[in-house]
């Protein structure tokens, strides 16, 4: 039995239901086809990750503007992880992360690695115009698109958001990865849980991409995105206790600062967390290789973990169960285009 349920008709009842209700009412996964002027659809996921409910609120807000018109473009609306959204956590304990079981994958074997191949397969056949995944952010960031490639239309649609931009090849298993072999595609960011702006944002792009006939296939202005590139990747290993500030009893105490150097530049020998004395526990780095390039990244002083070298990292966050269910975050470089 698929997990996915196909609708082709979006209930008015829906525009003003909280994300924490979808279960009760959609009870499973549900993609919406719906129909506008123009036939090649924009395809949206919200709900990946149940807490993260600005995608279904700009969502919401779209719809109801347009409500009782016929939309300028059709839209492919897929809600995603309803059973999370309802206890308001990213994923269940045991579940699937709903933004790692795309095409692409590094595992293919679970029954949500073949409702995105299904969702998938259909866009294609649909001729997908563009491809937006909306998320919120666990820690201090600003606005920003993340890409997997960097052609032309594909930053165009990403500076439609945000002037700041973020390449990266890992992880895998993402939507945007996934669509972006066949069309523009891109994931927003748009800050922390209840941040009203992050979901006009949203709705803004939304909107612009419903009435957009087409991409530019022109080069971006200089100086009209700030394109960054991910580089590494930041965990704390399973079996290591931490907490943000001090506690002599956590084998690390890392800085409750964190996530206030998202986006900027940090330099060498910046503290970044005390270990135990008798411990030798650290964090672990892991390039767009998934090769292990912790020591090119921290050194460890008489139990202090400072930076070897200058990095600017992203999605820092002080969320325990992020941090044990993903990652700490990630360190960037500066790409030019």
């Amino acid at each position: 039995m698929s997990l996915l349920s196909v609708q082709t008709e979006f209930p008015e009842h829906l525009l003003t239901l909280p994300a924490s209700h979808l279960k009760e009412i959609l009870g499973q996964p549900t993609l919406f086809h719906l129909a506008g002027r123009r036939t090649e659809p924009l395809f949206v996921s919200v709900l990946l990750h149940g807490n993260e409910d600005v995608g279904w609120r700009a969502v919401q807000q779209v719809l109801t503007a347009l409500q009782g018109q016929q939309l300028p473009r059709s839209l492919s609306l897929f809600v995603g992880n309803v059973d999370a959204a309802e206890k308001d956590v990213r994923r269940l304990d045991g579940q699937a992360d709903y933004n790692r079981v795309w095409p692409g994958a590094e595992q293919n074997d679970m029954a949500e690695h073949a409702m995105m191949r299904q969702i998938v397969d259909d866009m294609t056949d649909r001729s997908v115009f563009a491809s937006i995944d909306i998320h919120n952010n666990t820690g201090l960031n600003p606005y920003y698109g993340c890409v997997n490639r960097t052609d032309a239309p594909t930053l165009h649609l990403a500076s439609l958001f945000s002037p700041t931009v973020v390449f990266f090849e890992r992880p895998k298993g993402v939507q945007s990865m996934a669509f972006s072999p066949l069309c523009p595609s891109v994931t927003c960011e748009c800050g922390k849980v209840g941040d009203a702006g992050g979901v006009e944002r949203a709705a803004e792009l939304l909107s612009a991409c419903l009435h957009l006939p087409e991409f530019p296939h022109t080069k971006v202005p200089t100086g009209d995105i700030h394109l960054f590139h991910t580089v590494a990747t930041v965990y704390v290993p399973q079996e290591t206790t931490f907490i943000f500030g001090e506690d002599d009893s956590s084998d690390l105490q890392i800085s409750a600062q964190l996530e206030h150097w998202n986006f900027q530049e940090l330099g060498p020998g910046t503290e970044v967390a005390q270990r135990r004395p008798e411990t030798t526990a650290n964090f672990r780095v892991h390039d767009m290789t998934n090769c292990d390039v912790t020591d090119q990244f921290f050194a460890v002083e008489s139990d202090t973990i400072r930076l070897r070298k200058s990095v600017m990292p992203a999605m820092l966050t002080l969320n325990h169960r992020v941090v044990q269910q993903d990652c700490l975050g990630y360190f960037m470089e500066r790409l030019h285009a």
